[in-house]
């Protein structure tokens, strides 16, 4: 039936579900969400362990990037948000740069490189990210950014934002390792 959304390829995409962008967030939810970032790394490690190169050379998903490109990603992905939150602390509404996330996974360096290299990344970046969020007041969650794709996002969305997307893809290659 046209126009009738692939209830099962949405799932395989977006395995915790889509990310729902709110205006405000609860000082209990910014809590959960810089938890969750804090314990992405580990997260990611328990993921990847016990893969090998084959697995890493593998789709994700039907469609998707292979499990290495998708590693590479997440460690390209959160640096920007790194530098995005960094931005927004200490520039007055500052335009960021978006991406292209598939043109940069197609670099060599997503091939070449081990995944381990970009969990050793994602690792570090995450390290100094949460020093920086742990280290707010509750008004600087409010600074904007201006993003030219998505229109004005505070750091409290940023971070909403990235609590989820590391949760989506360590759920990509959990469910991987569990069909392989």
């Amino acid at each position: 039936m046209s126009g009738t959304p692939d209830v099962a390829h949405d799932a395989q995409r977006f395995p915790i579900g889509r990310f729902q962008r709110q205006a405000e967030f609860s000082a209990e939810q910014r809590a959960e969400h810089i938890a969750r970032i804090a314990a992405q790394p580990a997260n990611l490690a328990a993921a990847m362990s016990g893969l090998h190169a084959d697995d890493y050379a593998a789709p994700y998903r039907a469609g998707g990037w292979t499990v290495r490109q998708l590693v590479h990603h997440m460690a390209d992905s959160h640096a920007n948000a790194y530098i995005r939150v960094k931005l927004a602390l200490t520039e007055h509404e500052p335009t960021i740069k978006p991406y292209d996330q598939d043109a940069w996974v197609a670099l060599a360096d997503s091939e070449l490189v081990s995944p381990l290299v970009s969990l050793a990344m994602f690792t570090a970046i995450h390290e100094r990210l949460v020093a920086v969020l742990q280290s707010l007041e509750p008004a600087h969650f409010a600074r904007t950014l201006l993003h030219p794709e998505n229109g004005p996002m505070t750091i409290d969305q940023l971070v909403g934002l990235y609590a989820w997307h590391g949760d989506h893809h360590v759920r990509h290659i959990q469910l991987y390792r569990e069909s392989r």
